[in-house]
């Protein structure tokens, strides 16, 4: 690369608007010109954004980055995404191409993740959303009967799941008083005892828990693991969280049982197609908490993305190892 010759690095899926805010971008500024997506673009919006450039900035696992879109962009040089972990991009098909790859350090995101799960749990089972609405709209109380607000203390918690985040999800439970219990399917009860919960069988968790949360990584085992059969087998005043994966769910299933009434309700912050649609059923649901993905949407997250996207740029551009 000359002194005179510019690069073309293009950002996808920037939301947030926080890589270029919280980043020191002046020594990639003078090496190269950068474009920022805020929008998740498809199809050929996405090839036409792509295919001058040099280096793609892919935000998570926003923008599907398969071998078919590598054919439109023979330029292409160099990818980074935020975060460790992007279940949408083709390594292999980046690695025919000797195409390098880097990502980001996570942060506090399990952290944030975490605390993002509570949110939705102690506010679905507060009723915030509901209480607010009607503060808004002039009422103290509401005009005639209905059910209060549910205690936790007591009640049994039931993580599909205990990694990391499962794991934060179960002290929390534990210190507020819960029975908590959990399943995956390489649990045991070793290492259910040691972050202090109960294994359980799966079908014994749905049909006890109050709340039940999902903390799995997707794969083809558990893909729709809460389909329609296991989604009626809750309990009628259960809550169904999910701050993971949305495939996890089967998301028709769900809006029809959440219609019946079991589970009583959802709070979700993950969807099968994201941004979710204006038309979305789940949109119109009375019994459903919906938050648009910002489980690791924090400022230390995001801090971290931002420098380490910069500081790999900088190293790209200079031709650094």
């Amino acid at each position: 690369m000359t002194s005179s010759t510019r690069q073309r690095i293009v950002v996808l899926g920037d939301m947030e608007q926080g890589l270029r805010r919280m980043g020191n971008w002046a020594t990639v500024d003078a090496l190269a010109d950068v474009v920022v997506h805020k929008a998740v673009i498809k199809g050929q919006a996405l090839i036409d954004a792509l295919k001058e450039a040099d280096a793609v900035v892919l935000v998570r696992d926003r923008t599907p980055f398969g071998a078919e879109l590598l054919t439109h962009l023979p330029r292409l040089r160099y990818v980074i995404f935020t975060g460790t972990r992007n279940t949408t991009l083709d390594q292999d098909a980046l690695k025919a191409r000797n195409i390098p790859v880097d990502h980001t350090e996570w942060g506090p995101s399990k952290a944030s993740t975490c605390e993002m799960t509570w949110s939705m749990i102690l506010g679905a089972t507060r009723q915030l959303e509901q209480q607010t609405a009607m503060l808004r709209k002039g009422q103290w109380r509401s005009n005639s009967p209905e059910p209060l607000a549910g205690v936790l203390h007591g009640q049994t918690l039931g993580l599909i799941g205990l990694g990391e985040i499962g794991s934060r999800v179960a002290k929390v439970g534990l210190a507020l008083g819960m029975n908590v219990v959990t399943w995956s399917p390489n649990m045991t009860q070793e290492r259910a005892a040691a972050q202090g919960v109960v294994a359980v069988q799966l079908e014994t968790l749905l049909e006890t828990s109050r709340v039940v949360s999902l903390h799995l990584v997707p794969s083809p085992a558990t893909k729709h693991l809460m389909n329609a059969e296991r989604l009626a087998s809750m309990r009628s005043d259960s809550l169904l969280v999910n701050t993971s994966r949305s495939a996890l769910i089967d998301t028709a299933a769900l809006v029809q049982a959440l219609q019946k009434g079991t589970p009583a309700f959802a709070a979700l912050d993950v969807f099968d197609v994201e941004p979710l649609p204006q038309d979305d059923p789940l949109r119109m649901l009375p019994n459903a908490l919906l938050t648009p993905h910002l489980g690791f949407v924090s400022e230390p997250v995001y801090q971290r993305f931002a420098d380490g996207v910069v500081a790999h740029l900088e190293r790209w551009l200079r031709k650094s190892p």
